[in-house]
C-alpha cells in the first residue's frame, strides 16, 4: 500500500492584520525552500496545469501582500489561500492556508498535501525534510499543534481527524500546552526556539504496515495523553 502523507500546523482562530499574514507566509515559504528543491518555486492554483503555470508566485511580503489584500481575502472567512510547485501529477505538492475567519467554529491551518509519486516523493518523505517543513510552519505561524504522517494513520487513531488529539511520524507541540515528558527511544525530541517542541517518531519512513511504528505510537500519544498535552484545537470565541 503506498501512504499519502501530509504536514499540518493547526491553531485557534486568530485574526490579524493581513499586512501580518503576508509577513508570515512570507517566511513560511523562505524557510520551507532549503529544505527540497522543489519547494523553491510555487504557482497560484487555477482550474487546469497550463492555467497555473501562466501565475508564478514569488512568495515575498510585497506580493503576498497585493495577493492577500484583494484576491484571496474576505472580511469573515479572512485570507484563504492555495500554492502549487509546478511539478508533474503526483509528484507535485501543495499548500493550503486559512488564517483570520470571524468564525468560531474555524481555526487556523497551512496544509501541505505531498507527492504521491516520483523522486520527489522519495526525497520529501524522510525525518529529516518533514521536520523541516513542520520547524518551518512552527516559526512562520506559531501553531498550537502541528502533524507530517499518512493519512492512514491519521485515520486509523482519529476518527474524525480532529487536529491537536493525536500524533504521527513527525508531531508539533507548543510550548503553550505545557512540557514535553521523556519519550522512549528511538523517539528524539527538538526544541523549536521558543515557540515549541517537535517530535520525530522514528528516523525512517513511519508506516501503518509496521506494527513496530503503530505500537510506539500508540505509547508515545499515550504518555502525551496523560501529560495533557492531546486536546482538540478550538478556536478562540
Amino acid at each position: 500500500m503506498s501512504e499519502k502523507y501530509y504536514v499540518g500546523a493547526y491553531w485557534p482562530g486568530r485574526v490579524e492584520s493581513v499586512e501580518s499574514y503576508a509577513r508570515r507566509a512570507e517566511v513560511f515559504f523562505r524557510l520551507l525552500g532549503p529544505a527540497e528543491p522543489t519547494f523553491s518555486r510555487w504557482f497560484e492554483k487555477a482550474g487546469s496545469r497550463a492555467a497555473a503555470l501562466k501565475h508564478p508566485l514569488v512568495p515575498n511580503e510585497e506580493s503576498l501582500l497585493k495577493l492577500f489584500g484583494k484576491k484571496y481575502r474576505n472580511d469573515e472567512a479572512g485570507v484563504s489561500f492555495s500554492a502549487w510547485n509546478g511539478e508533474p501529477d503526483g509528484a507535485s505538492t501543495g499548500v493550503r492556508l486559512a488564517c483570520g475567519s470571524t468564525s468560531k467554529l474555524l481555526g487556523d491551518l497551512c496544509v501541505m498535501d505531498l507527492p504521491t509519486g516520483g523522486e520527489a516523493r522519495e526525497r520529501i518523505l524522510t525525518a529529516s525534510v518533514l521536520s523541516q517543513a513542520l520547524r518551518a510552519a512552527a516559526l512562520a505561524w506559531d501553531p498550537e499543534w502541528g502533524i507530517a504522517t499518512s493519512t492512514a494513520h491519521r485515520d486509523r487513531v482519529s476518527e474524525f481527524a480532529v487536529p491537536g488529539t493525536f500524533v504521527g511520524w513527525v508531531t508539533y507541540l507548543s510550548r503553550r500546552l505545557g512540557p514535553v515528558p521523556p519519550l522512549p527511544a528511538p523517539v528524539q525530541i527538538e526544541l523549536i526556539g521558543d515557540k515549541g517542541t517537535l517530535i520525530v517518531m522514528c528516523p525512517e519512513r513511519f508506516t501503518v504496515s509496521n506494527p513496530e511504528h503503530l505500537a510506539l505510537a500508540e505509547q508515545v500519544q499515550d504518555q502525551l495523553n496523560r501529560a495533557g498535552l492531546l486536546k482538540p484545537i478550538q478556536p478562540q470565541g
